[in-house]
């Protein structure tokens, strides 16, 4: 499985805007298996899960609150290329059997 980091890299969606590649990545989200789903809810939460704990522990340490912060920005770097590389196999022009 190849990693996305934008939707620009994915090559079925290289020549759309913006807005037609966000819309037809939704379409393909929607068509992900219950396994896929399961997987990438569960990579989200433990993602975000330490956020919680963290912003739990800012009454004992404000510098948690810090790392908070970094957590959150970082969430979309995780999760994100994972979220595009799962859902360009459900893009229309797509062959199965590549890589």
């Amino acid at each position: 499985m190849k990693l996305y980091f934008s939707t620009k890299q994915i090559p079925q969606l290289q020549a759309m805007p913006l807005t037609q590649r966000i819309k037809l990545l939704e379409t393909a989200t929607t068509q992900l298996t219950i396994p896929e789903k399961t997987l990438l809810n569960i990579l989200k939460l433990c993602v975000i899960a330490p956020f919680f704990i963290l912003l739990l522990r800012v009454v004992n340490d404000w510098t948690s609150l810090l790392w908070a912060c970094l957590i959150l920005l970082l969430y979309p770097l995780v999760v994100r290329p994972i979220q595009f590389s799962l859902s360009a196999k459900y893009l229309p022009g797509v062959n199965p059997s590549q890589d």
